[in-house]
């Protein structure tokens, strides 16, 4: 059983790395399988993954911190932007994440948080990405031209009703960017969907 100091000093340790750890990182602080075993029997961490371990007392349910912490290279899109964003009112039950389709499938099959990945030819990752923040934390995001591309390339495996919502609240959007758009349709293929969907509108 841990004593209090312990716990303040593990929890110290814990904070300097945003309260996610890795077995590696835990190692350099010269804490071991053995220490590691006792914290998770006395449930002061929890595993998230293999390899990976979160802060329990501390973690205020700030999911975007262990997302940010496990795929520091994947880009928020699709349902998670799209709410961001204010073009749902449904706040999606995983996070969807773009990442490099070259990627181990085994790193996106964690238990939690939920996620749900798309994987994206590299040259295309980048593409309309930007910084926003989600709950005080800073993020990597699509901005909403790219969305919207997304949504339109991925409109049939969509809920009918969060596309027709997406579709018309961006159009209705002052912060909309056609050129953007326009220019992230040609790089994704999407620009027949674009006229046909969205061009009547404009």
């Amino acid at each position: 059983m841990l004593n209090p100091k312990d716990t303040k000093s593990l929890g110290k340790i814990f904070s300097d790395y945003n309260y996610v750890m890795t077995t590696a990182e835990l190692n350099a602080e010269k804490l071991y399988y053995r220490d590691i075993q006792r914290m998770l029997e006395d449930g002061v961490i929890e595993k998230v993954k293999r390899g990976y371990y979160h802060w329990v007392d501390t973690f205020d349910g700030n999911e975007v911190v262990l997302i940010k912490r496990l795929f520091p290279d994947a880009v928020l899109c699709m349902e998670t932007a799209l709410f961001h964003y204010e073009y749902s009112d449904r706040n999606p039950s995983e996070w969807n994440i773009a990442i490099n389709k070259n990627t181990s499938r085994q790193r996106t099959q964690i238990d939690y948080p939920f996620i749900k990945a798309y994987r994206v030819e590299p040259a295309l990752l980048p593409l309309g990405e930007i910084k926003g923040e989600i709950d005080s934390t800073e993020v990597r995001i699509y901005d909403r031209d790219r969305t919207i591309c997304d949504v339109l390339r991925n409109m049939n495996r969509m809920d009918k009703e969060i596309f027709n919502k997406a579709i018309q609240n961006y159009i209705a959007d002052p912060k909309k960017n056609i050129p953007n758009l326009m220019r992230y349709a040609k790089e994704l293929k999407v620009q027949k969907r674009v006229k046909d969907l969205i061009g009547v509108w404009l």
